[in-house]
C-alpha cells in the first residue's frame, strides 16, 4: 500500500480523488486548510492534515514519503482573482511551488489540477487541443499557467513524471452552490428552492461540462502511470448556459424564471476541450454523459436539502 497525498482533498473535486485513491488501496493523506473544503468531505479512512499550502515547511512534512501527490488545493474563483490578484498569486503560484518542492524532496511525481477554458482564452479553436496558445483572460488563468510552469520545470529538473491535467467545467455531488465556480450546483439549488437562477450574459456562452467521477479517474490514471505530460480532461462538447439550465429543469422537474445580469469580467465566451491525448496515452475517456451526470447532481442536492431540513 503506497502513500498518496491529495491537496485540497476536503474540497469538491479533491474529495472524489481521495475517495477513488482510497478505494484503489492507497493510503491517502489529505492536505486542506478547510477555508472552502469541508471536514465531512474527507473520505473515511483518509488522514486529514489541516494545513495551508503556503506553509512550505508544513507541506514538506506532510508530503514526506508519498508515492505521488495530487495537487488540487487552489484559489479557484475568477472574480476573486480579478479583485485580489496577490492572493491568487500566493496560493496558486507560491503554494504550487511549495508542493512541487516538497514532492521533489521525497521523489514523488505531482499530478496538478490546472484549468482548460480559463487558460486558452477566446481565440482558441473548439474543441481546443493542448497545443493551442495560452491566452488567459483573468489572473486565475495566469496563476494556473504559472503553476504549470513550475510543475513542468520541477519535472525536468528532478526527473519526475509530473502531470498537468487541464480540467473542463467539473460538476457533480459535493459541489458548493455558495461559490461562483459551480454553476451546476448553483442552478440546481435555485431550482430545488424555488429561486430564479441568474444567467450572466445572454446565456449562449458555452463550457465543457465533465462529471467529477470521470475527473477523479483521470487523476488516478495519471498518478499511477508515472508518465509526464499535459492533458486536457473534458468531453469535447460545448454546452451553453441556457441548454444546461434546460437540462437541469428537466432533471429537477421544475421550471423557473431566469434573471439576466451582465457577463462578468474575465469570463470566456466559448470552451470545449480536445481530450484525444489523454485517451491515447493514458486510456481515459469520459464515461458519464451530461444528462445522466446532471440527474445525479440534482438527486444528491435534493437529498442534501432534505437532510438539512430534517
Amino acid at each position: 500500500m503506497s502513500i498518496v497525498v491529495v491537496t485540497g482533498g476536503a474540497g469538491f473535486v479533491g474529495s472524489h480523488v481521495a475517495e477513488l485513491l482510497r478505494d484503489r488501496g492507497h493510503d491517502v493523506t489529505v492536505i486542506d486548510d478547510l477555508s472552502s473544503g469541508k471536514r465531512e468531505n474527507v473520505p473515511d479512512g483518509c488522514r486529514l492534515v489541516e494545513l495551508d499550502i503556503t506553509d512550505a515547511a508544513g507541506v514538506r512534512r506532510a508530503v514526506d514519503g508519498a508515492a505521488f501527490v495530487c495537487h488540487l488545493a487552489a484559489q479557484a474563483s475568477v472574480t476573486v482573482s480579478v479583485k485580489e490578484p496577490a492572493r491568487d498569486l500566493a496560493i496558486n503560484v507560491a503554494g504550487t511551488m511549495n508542493v512541487c518542492d516538497a514532492a521533489a524532496a521525497t521523489g514523488a511525481p505531482v499530478v496538478f489540477a490546472s484549468t482548460g477554458g480559463a487558460l486558452y482564452g477566446d481565440n482558441a479553436p473548439i474543441p481546443t487541443p493542448e497545443t493551442s496558445p495560452t491566452e488567459p483572460l483573468a489572473p486565475y488563468g495566469a496563476s494556473k499557467l504559472a503553476g504549470e510552469a513550475y510543475v513542468g520545470t520541477w519535472s525536468r529538473l528532478h526527473g519526475l513524471g509530473n502531470v498537468v491535467l487541464r480540467l473542463g467545467n467539473v460538476y457533480g455531488p459535493r459541489q458548493n452552490f455558495e461559490g461562483e465556480a459551480g454553476v451546476v450546483a448553483i442552478f440546481s439549488h435555485c431550482l430545488l428552492n424555488g429561486q430564479p437562477p441568474t444567467v450572466y450574459g445572454d446565456g449562449k456562452q458555452t463550457r465543457d461540462y465533465v462529471y467529477v467521477g470521470d475527473v477523479a479517474r483521470a487523476f488516478l490514471l495519471a498518478g499511477e502511470s508515472e508518465q509526464a505530460g499535459t492533458y486536457n480532461v473534458g468531453t469535447g462538447t460545448e454546452t451553453s448556459v441556457l441548454a444546461l439550465l434546460d437540462s437541469l429543469e428537466r432533471s429537477a422537474g421544475v421550471a423557473a424564471e431566469r434573471r439576466f445580469e451582465p457577463l462578468r469580467k474575465g469570463e470566456l465566451r466559448a470552451s470545449a476541450l480536445d481530450s484525444a491525448r489523454i485517451r491515447d496515452e493514458l486510456g481515459w475517456e469520459p464515461a458519464v454523459g451530461l444528462d445522466e451526470g446532471l440527474a445525479r447532481q440534482v438527486a444528491w442536492q435534493r437529498q442534501e436539502g432534505q437532510r438539512a431540513a430534517a
